[in-house]
């Protein structure tokens, strides 16, 4: 049975099974690990992991992949395969508990379901993830970049990066027109993000403005109240979000 990717759900197959080994290296892999895989495809990577771990966890959106699927996994027992929107899905309330992600994850969704499984899925240590190159270099850009943004600050507050490796397109089926990259990183020490998200997104929501303009417009906070929290850490009236390097804004969110 052929399948055909489908371009509104960015589903490009991971296909040359060379890039599995780095993967499985950054992944860390190991027998006592249960993985959650977001956008299992063909089951080229499912495969794969399923014979060096635990238990997998397969997510996948796309119905009509079923049957190749249950094909390429038929021979695993330790592989359960669900259906729908991975955004949806409570990965603490999987069992047995995933502790690391491993996934080619759908370039829509990729920013979202990283920052969600930070947040909220603490039995997560460890990521490996084959994203956009430009999202891989965003979530772990230095302040004062174009890169840097809301994603780079809430990531850096949660984990830091243990590997990275440039994939090339033609390791997909289709070939994506962008380059991509594997990066793997693992949880530390942080604060919870769910009381910052909020004033680290409206802070960047408009990164062109001052970071007090930005808080305001976003109804985060006046612009007065931004101002007065920013002088209470030394910071400038007039600094930019993109100047604040992540810890500052654990600070903010206190002032504030």
């Amino acid at each position: 049975m052929t399948v055909i990717p489908k371009k509104a759900l960015g589903q490009h197959f991971l296909v040359d099974r060379n890039i599995l080994g780095v993967a499985g290296r950054l992944a860390e892999l190991d027998s006592a690990d249960v993985v959650v895989e977001v956008g299992p495809g063909l089951g080229v990577l499912t495969s794969y992991l399923s014979e060096r771990v635990g238990y997998v966890h397969a997510i996948e959106l796309d119905r009509s992949l079923e049957g190749p699927l249950h094909q390429a996994l038929r021979l695993f027992d330790n592989v359960s395969l669900r259906f729908g929107d991975a955004l949806a899905v409570d990965f603490g309330a999987l069992d047995p508990q995933p502790t690391k992600l491993v996934s080619n994850l759908p370039y829509s969704i990729a920013t979202p379901l990283v920052v969600e499984s930070l947040e909220h899925a603490e039995a997560i240590r460890l990521w490996c993830v084959m994203v956009q190159r430009e999202v891989a270099d965003r979530f772990f850009a230095l302040p004062s970049t174009k890169a840097y943004g809301a994603v780079s600050v809430l990531v850096q507050l949660a984990a830091r990066r243990t590997g990275f490796h440039a994939v090339p397109p033609t390791v997909f089926r289709p070939r994506p027109r962008v380059e991509s990259a594997l990066v793997a990183f693992e949880r530390i020490a942080g604060p919870p993000l769910g009381s910052l998200r909020t004033v680290v997104e409206g802070a960047f929501a408009h990164r062109r403005k001052t970071l007090a303009n930005s808080l305001a417009l976003a109804g985060v906070a006046t612009r007065g109240q931004a101002e007065l929290a920013l002088a209470q850490l030394g910071l400038d009236a007039r600094v930019r979000a993109e100047e604040l390097v992540p810890t500052e804004f654990v600070g903010l969110a206190s002032a504030l």
